[in-house]
């Protein structure tokens, strides 16, 4: 059996790759998949305390953080395409107002 200390770890360390990469990248994209890092790092540590409570609530909210994270990505590639159909550009530094 896995302690749940190892589960907490993984989770921190996708949690910081996400900040970093929300912090430092300028790219749409990237800024978007570290958002569903630190998604699934959350969804992970709710995983990970169900099973340690034995408790099947923790294991419902992924299911919704999953959802959630589906319609973020479907209206974030919109947002994409629209970006590169406009300013020929998905860098978030060339995109200062979202103006047509």
């Amino acid at each position: 059996m896995i302690p749940l200390s190892w589960y907490l770890l993984v989770s921190v360390l996708m949690l910081a790759c996400g900040l970093v990469g929300l912090l430092v990248r300028r790219n749409f994209i990237t800024v978007l998949m570290s958002v569903e890092l630190i998604l699934n790092a959350a969804n992970l540590n709710f995983v990970a305390f169900a099973r340690q409570l034995g408790d099947l609530t923790g294991q419902v909210f992924p299911v919704f953080v999953i959802t959630i994270a589906a319609a973020e990505a479907a209206i974030g590639l919109g947002i994409i395409v629209q970006l590169s159909r406009l300013k020929s550009t998905v860098a978030l530094d060339a995109v200062s107002e979202m103006r047509g």
